[in-house]
């Protein structure tokens, strides 16, 4: 796959360890300001934004199949053609609601996808947060979502055009070492953008790739009145749980590193992975999330403020299940 490798970077962040179980791992904890390899990878979706159905319809064919995505009937018994086949391979593994061994040959379910597509969470993500917990999975999958991680964690404009964008990630590639061709980084611009914008009746497009993606509710991006500029939404969130928040925070608690039971309230807004970042929140909405969190763990996670600087605390254990949990409903 075109551009998957950079070398480590001090300003690189780590990404978390948040596929295979909801529960955060503190002994694979890294930090995110340290040198670290990693991967980034700008392929591989066929230039398909991923569509409803399609993971829940991943996660099934592995759970009766570890191997479908090899068969030579992968296509009749996904119902889809050859492209689309490994599109939904791709976006299973990029969302990280599967994960792949023996050299890709096998694919088996994460914790998330167990989770959400086998033990019925939501398996048709009619549920907002299931959305908002989908997008976070792929925003910080560097490895098969190039693009997305560097949008929502590395990009510093709330207003872009795609080259603008394709500029910024080319550049990126070229000082870090990442081998990319730039007609691939534009292709996976392009996919970005649709995966969070819905598709503009009156589009010269095949119908079949007119379906807007699901994370389009989220409306975390928007197209301007121009039709060629797009724009972050900052801000409040009305359809984000604070259970969701949770969750992200505390897998960037770990990520973090150390044993660090306290991050600054900058931390939580501006450092990649962050839910600040993620999310695109502002400081006045990131402390009603930090505020309702320290309400709803009893102070497991509580904010304070000393000589005038905003810090949050991790006071006990906390996993990030029992949020999961908490918020389908099925108690603590």
């Amino acid at each position: 796959m075109e551009g998957d490798k950079v070398a480590s970077e001090t300003d690189l962040v780590g990404v978390p360890d948040v596929a295979g179980d909801p529960t955060p791992r503190v002994a694979d904890s890294r930090s995110a300001t340290t040198n670290r390899d990693a991967r980034f990878g700008f392929s591989g979706h066929q230039t398909f934004p991923f569509r409803y159905g399609w993971l829940k319809k991943a996660v099934d064919a592995v759970v009766q199949d570890p191997e479908v995505f090899r068969q030579d009937d992968a296509l009749v018994r996904l119902g889809v053609g050859k492209n689309m086949v490994e599109s939904i391979r791709h976006w299973g593994l990029a969302t990280q609601v599967l994960q792949d061994s023996d050299r890709g040959r096998v694919l088996t379910p994460t914790g998330w996808g167990r989770r959400l597509f086998v033990e019925g969470d939501d398996p048709y993500l009619e549920d907002p947060a299931s959305l908002w917990l989908i997008h976070w999975l792929l925003v910080t999958n560097p490895a098969r979502a190039g693009t997305w991680f560097l949008a929502f964690n590395r990009f510093p404009y709330p207003e872009f055009r795609k080259d603008m964008l394709v500029n910024f990630v080319v550049g990126f590639a070229q000082r870090h070492g990442i081998r990319a061709n730039p007609r691939t980084i534009e292709r996976d611009v392009d996919c970005f953008v649709r995966t969070y914008t819905p598709s503009r009746s009156g589009d010269r497009q095949v119908l079949e790739d007119s379906f807007n993606c699901p994370l389009v509710e989220l409306g975390a991006l928007q197209a301007l009145p121009d039709g060629a500029t797009y724009q972050f939404v900052i801000g409040p969130k009305p359809t984000l749980p604070v259970e969701i928040v949770g969750i992200v925070l505390l897998h960037f608690f770990d990520l973090i590193g150390n044993s660090r039971q306290t991050l600054s309230l900058q931390e939580c807004l501006y450092q990649p992975c962050s839910p600040g970042q993620v999310f695109k929140l502002d400081e006045s909405s990131l402390m009603g999330y930090l505020e309702q969190l320290e309400e709803l763990t009893t102070g497991a996670i509580a904010v304070d403020e000393t000589a005038g600087l905003k810090q949050l605390y991790r006071r006990a254990p906390l996993d990030p299940l029992t949020l999961l949990r908490r918020y389908y409903g099925e108690g603590a």
